[in-house]
């Protein structure tokens, strides 16, 4: 006879691991937790590390489970909005296939308004997909990071900030150099189109922030919420009416708050920067294309505010090395001038590095459009 399986049976391998993972939480061996007196912090040989693990891949499932769930409703929004842009751009010359004069240089004439908006929805998408994808690359490197900051902090302040150090400037190298290239890769694509009309390309391009920005709201608004709403929770049911300690993993509060941190001041803090540096290039090149560089077809006086962008990633590569290899920190209090060290040093390195490109990439006289005149700059 054929044995079907109750809803006890099917679940038991769940319950099993549930009452198994209650069990190893709710253990209060400070023995399990700390290294004993005299011996070194092993980070692989004690109950408490899996203890560890055991937090901290609920955030992570968590937040990622958020997100995704998030990103089917962004999905629709980006649709709809592309939509929009499509329709508002495109109307604004009936959907013109000609071929129009340029907004600010009249003699000269431009692409049709229906390739500007065509370019302009795809430059938006690739702009939202690249928000969400450098938000996402954010939040696991630093779930991740989490965890591991926990675990050598028991080796001292010196290892946990190296390990918090690290996972955050992989995240800011992630956003900046993922944004740089790709909107290298789109201008050189949509290059093949418009040629040598450079004011039309890079008015198409500026989508590229706007989806970004419009990510970004979603993920520091949405996580921003769920995490103030959970934090109440942990206060009222877990402190108030079950007396659990604060930010005990065994309040499932507790877990949702950690959650809605990872999503709003990670993810969408990553997307919110991503979509601020997309936007501010988006408009230096706007800028370059109605100079004299644009008229002149100086591609690489044009790309001058990318050529800083990658400066600037060079810059901080080196500057890391100062606050993780060249000066060991050892106490709390070093920590904020480890800090103020690397902007100083960053400011400093920087400084000459956009100096050494401003005297190779620009010329020495160029014009730029200012409220409808073209003014005259020069280099001293």
């Amino acid at each position: 006879m054929r044995h079907y399986l109750t809803s006890w049976e099917k679940d038991a391998p769940f319950f099993c691991w549930k009452t198994m993972r209650c069990l190893i939480l709710s253990l209060e061996d400070e023995t399990a937790l700390r290294p004993r007196a005299g011996r070194r912090g092993d980070a692989s040989s004690s109950w408490g590390d899996l203890r560890y693990h055991l937090i901290a891949g609920d955030p992570c499932t968590g937040a990622t489970s958020f997100l995704f769930t998030e990103y089917k409703y962004v999905g629709i929004f980006m649709v709809v909005f592309a939509i929009l842009i499509f329709i508002f751009l495109g109307s604004v010359e009936g959907f013109s296939t000609k071929s129009q004069p340029c907004t600010y240089s009249k003699d000269r004439t431009c692409k049709p308004a229906l390739a500007n908006a065509i370019f302009s929805t795809l430059s938006f998408l690739l702009g939202a997909v690249t928000s969400i994808v450098s938000g996402f690359l954010g939040m696991k490197i630093a779930t991740y990071a989490n965890a591991r900051t926990t675990l050598e902090a028991r080796k001292g302040v010196g290892k946990a900030f190296i390990a918090a150090f690290r996972s955050g400037a992989v995240m800011g190298f992630l956003l900046a150099a993922n944004g740089l290239l790709v909107l290298y890769i789109a201008i050189n694509i949509f290059k093949l189109y418009y040629g040598d009309d450079w004011e039309g390309l890079f008015e198409a391009i500026t989508g590229y922030g706007l989806g970004g920005s419009s990510m970004a709201l979603f993920g520091r608004v949405g996580g921003g919420i769920y995490t103030k709403a959970a934090d109440v929770g942990a206060d009222l049911v877990g402190k108030v009416e079950r007396n659990i300690p604060e930010d005990d993993p065994r309040n499932p509060a507790v877990i949702a708050d950690n959650v809605g941190d990872n999503v709003g001041d990670i993810a969408g803090m990553g997307s919110d920067l991503f979509g601020s540096y997309a936007e501010s290039s988006c408009a230096a090149l706007v800028v370059a294309s109605i100079s004299s560089f644009g008229i002149n077809h100086e591609l690489t006086a044009m790309f001058y505010p990318l050529l800083i962008s990658s400066m600037g990633i060079i810059v901080c590569l080196v500057t890391t090395l100062f606050a993780t290899d060249l000066f060991e920190i050892k106490a709390v209090k070093e920590i904020e001038p480890a800090l103020k060290r690397q902007l100083i040093i960053s400011t400093a390195l920087m400084t000459v590095g956009i100096a050494i490109v401003s005297f190779i990439a620009l010329p020495s006289t160029f014009t730029i459009f200012n409220f409808g005149a073209q003014k005259a700059v020069k280099n001293w």
